[in-house]
């Protein structure tokens, strides 16, 4: 079993900056990506930035020059590096892991609880 803890979340203004943290904890496995996605009130869940395990990264169009995600491997946590953030990028964010269980030798996933991002003056 793995818990996530995501933090980091809160009210900035717009320009302004915030790291979000997606804490895995547990035993026997090995991550093999994690996802941050966001949902703002009323639209669709956005996949706004993926780490692999050998540390290569893809982002949302929306996220590219601005949001950077990495990894602390010996900590099991990811971070979401958010620069100049726009109103627009208001939503909750919530950050889903993949792992290898070297328990049971399957693939798992599990979601974060989110942390809501609220960009506004």
């Amino acid at each position: 079993q793995v818990q996530l803890v995501e933090s980091g979340g809160g009210l900035v203004q717009p320009g302004g900056s915030l790291r979000l943290s997606c804490a895995a904890s547990g035993s026997s496995f090995s991550i093999r990506a994690v996802d941050w996605y966001r949902q703002a009130p009323g639209k669709q869940r956005e996949l706004v930035a993926v780490i692999n395990k050998d540390g290569s990264a893809n982002y949302a169009d929306s996220a590219k020059g601005r949001f950077t995600i990495s990894k602390d491997t010996a900590k099991n946590t990811v971070y979401l590096q958010m620069n100049s953030l726009k109103p627009e990028d208001t939503a909750v964010y919530k950050c889903n892991l993949f792992i290898w269980n070297l328990a049971t030798a399957e693939d798992e996933d599990y979601w974060g609880q989110g942390t809501r991002v609220t960009v506004s003056s």
